[in-house]
């Protein structure tokens, strides 16, 4: 192209060639400087999400972080965690903090293994695909119908050594969010550092447990239970709810020692504690005192209830055949059980002092039910002079103790 040509303002295909040539140049080039903003900002993001759950000090937290921060953070429409679980040690750790399951509908849990290993059979790799809702929903169930349907998801596999643990899961609205054609490097390195947290945050809790635990029956031990006793009187103050608690102790015990050895007394400790167990919810407490005792705390349960827990306990042990092992024997086993309620909690402020009392008169109810031929219930309630609340409020008046006449 000469001077004059430039000079007049014309222009030869070739030089119109090179101006569009120059100005794609640029276009790819800002795409490249927009692309690359957009990663340094994700992986900004990222590592402060990675930080956040390495410094998560409880494993409440981290869930919290996994299934809420991360949503937050990457703009994502849905995301929910699967949790392999089958001794059901999560859910109890979870519950035991305080945490509710039907706050987090986000937050899944599995007992049986061949429901993950359908997610991603024989490579355990990221899935990233369509969503369809035959084979997906059960992940995303906490969408309602009123929800847009997602589009597309991401399917990252929890793995630890070899093991699958659980999955991790993100939905979009869009199609083009998580394709097949997507890189995973970056899903799978999130998946690695989520699954190591969990595992990490598990065994912590595990660690804070070993002394909390009854190393015979597998249950929680009295230290256990006395920090519980303190937490749970706080929270039922909190919410005005009530609370109780039973003492329960294995009648004649020592003749079960004497007369068939103490290997077979361990063995009717376990089956006692197992029976008792499966009366209670999650969210109960139950610990083994001392001996031949054990102690279980019912949050937000008023007196009537509390002894209908009784009851069923008392019941299911009593009409069980508790067959000796490595012998042809079975024996016969029953318990004596006390009952303490605490009904109203406003105006008090003491917990210690409650936490004593509430234990105290279970213990007090215990002994009457031991003195009244033992196989049956007896509850006490709170004395006004105990609690120091007003005598005129009805809420706490006296009607025990009583018996249950089995």
């Amino acid at each position: 192209m000469g001077g004059e040509d430039l000079q007049s303002g014309e222009y030869t295909v070739a030089d119109t060639d090179l101006l569009e040539e120059h100005q794609e140049l640029r276009h790819k080039l800002q795409m490249f400087m927009d692309q690359a903003r957009e990663n340094e900002q994700k992986m900004r993001r990222f590592h402060e999400q990675e930080l956040s759950l390495i410094s998560s000090r409880t494993l409440p937290d981290l869930i919290q972080s996994i299934l809420y921060n991360y949503r937050r953070s990457f703009s994502l429409d849905a995301v929910t965690l699967m949790i392999y679980d089958p001794e059901y040690e999560i859910r109890r750790i979870l519950e035991e903090e305080g945490v509710r399951m039907g706050d987090h509908p986000s937050l899944l849990f599995v007992t049986q293994r061949e429901k993950l290993d359908s997610l991603f059979g024989e490579k355990l790799e990221p899935q990233l695909c369509t969503y369809q809702k035959d084979a997906h929903q059960f992940l995303f169930n906490q969408l309602s119908q009123g929800y847009m349907p997602l589009r597309s998801i991401a399917l990252l596999p929890l793995i630890r050594y070899g093991e699958l643990i659980g999955s991790f899961n993100l939905g979009s609205f869009s199609e083009e969010r998580f394709s097949e054609t997507s890189g995973t490097e970056f899903l799978q390195r999130l998946a690695t550092i989520v699954a190591i947290c969990i595992e990490n945050a598990a065994n912590n809790e595990r660690l804070k447990r070993v002394g909390l635990t009854d190393p015979l029956t597998r249950i929680n031990n009295r230290r256990f239970f006395d920090q519980r006793l303190s937490e749970e009187i706080g929270r039922s103050m909190r919410a005005n709810e009530p609370i109780s608690c039973l003492f329960i102790d294995i009648d004649h015990f020592k003749s079960i020692n004497d007369e068939n050895g103490h290997q077979q007394g361990d063995f009717v400790l376990r089956e006692v504690a197992r029976l008792i167990r499966e009366q209670l919810r999650n969210c109960d407490v139950i610990a083994r005192y001392g001996g031949e005792e054990f102690a279980v705390l019912l949050a937000n349960t008023p007196e009537q209830v509390a002894w209908d827990v009784a009851e069923r306990i008392r019941e299911s042990i009593d009409q069980h055949a508790h067959h000796l092992p490595e012998t042809s024997k079975s024996i016969q086993v029953t318990v004596s059980i006390g009952i303490a309620t605490l009904s109203t909690l406003q105006g008090l402020e003491d917990v210690v002092k409650l936490g004593h009392m509430l234990v105290e008169n279970a213990d007090h109810a215990l002994y009457d039910a031991k003195s009244d031929g033992r196989n049956c219930i007896k509850s006490f309630k709170f004395t006004t002079e105990q609690t120091g609340i007003d005598p005129n409020n009805s809420l706490h008046e006296i009607s025990g103790p009583f018996t249950n006449e089995s």
